[in-house]
């Protein structure tokens, strides 16, 4: 069996069972062969070192990239969240504030509409006791103007029968028999007929009146009417404009952990490998001139 703790070509010669009859030149070349495997085997040998120490700096590096990555990530999110709730937390007040302000504007603009409308309904009531006391002064004149006629009336109705009477008296005592009785008839009958016309005149005159006082009943209610028609329709409260809602809150998700990059093993050369290239490849039946 090979042992590479033992010499590599005590070995080799134990084993071909040859002497040693060494061509000097094929020994140097054999020679040349085995430094050059040991060679080999030494470069590989720090070729395996380097690559993993290689290896563990890349591990190194993808840890430290992972760790940092997941500090910014965690950090990051953070930030985001707190943006959200302020951004969040800055709409509600400005939606608040803007609800504020319109609901303050309906309410002056309401009571604009309730201030003129008291305006409006003071001025109807105005209206209507200026209707009430025009037609009260109306009536008033139409009862003096019947009171002068009924004072007339009774003037000229004294006026009659004193004349009645004078004229009766007169007819007694300036004729007798037929002719004075015919004269008494004939004077009766002037002052029944003048008593008659100013019965019809006085009549015709309570009746104008009475169409008088109709006609300013009609005329106060048509104004009536009127004053009412220009009167505002009461104003009704408008409800209060409803408060801003806020919408559900965004549901966050926490940034998947980083984790390092996989670095593959280092891959490994054999040490070995060039030794036994370097031995094999040494023809040892010309070294040994057999």
């Amino acid at each position: 069996m090979f042992n590479p703790k033992e010499n590599l070509l005590d070995q080799q010669l134990a084993v071909s069972g040859l002497e040693m009859q060494i061509d000097p030149f094929t020994a140097i070349s054999a020679g040349l062969s085995i430094v050059g495997g040991i060679v080999g085997s030494s470069e590989a040998r720090s070729q395996n070192e380097a690559a993993k120490r290689a290896q563990k700096e890349q591990q190194k590096a993808a840890k430290e990239a992972a760790s940092a990555a997941n500090k910014y990530n965690a950090k990051a999110f953070e930030v985001e969240k707190e943006n959200y709730f302020n951004n969040r937390e800055f709409q509600r007040e400005t939606q608040l504030d803007s609800w504020r302000y319109n609901q303050e504007i309906q309410d002056i603009q309401y009571q604009a509409v309730v201030e003129r409308y008291s305006k409006s309904v003071q001025n109807t009531e105005n209206q209507l006791a200026f209707n009430s006391i025009a037609a009260i002064d109306a009536y008033q004149a139409e009862q003096n103007a019947l009171n002068e006629i009924y004072t007339e009336d009774a003037f000229n109705r004294q006026g009659e029968l004193v004349d009645r009477l004078q004229q009766e008296g007169q007819a007694a005592l300036g004729q007798a028999g037929v002719s004075r009785n015919k004269a008494i008839q004939s004077r009766l009958a002037g002052i029944g007929r003048n008593t008659a016309i100013n019965d019809a005149s006085l009549i015709s005159s309570i009746e104008q009146t009475q169409r008088n006082v109709r006609q300013i009943g009609l005329q106060k209610y048509g104004a009536d009417l009127a004053a009412r028609a220009e009167m505002m329709i009461r104003p009704t409260a408008i409800p209060d404009i409803p408060q801003p809602k806020e919408g559900p809150e965004r549901v966050f998700i926490a940034p998947m952990k980083v984790t390092p990059t996989y670095i593959p093993p280092a891959v490994k050369q054999s040490t070995f490998a060039p030794i036994v290239q370097g031995f094999t490849s040494v023809n040892w039946s010309n070294v040994f001139g057999s």
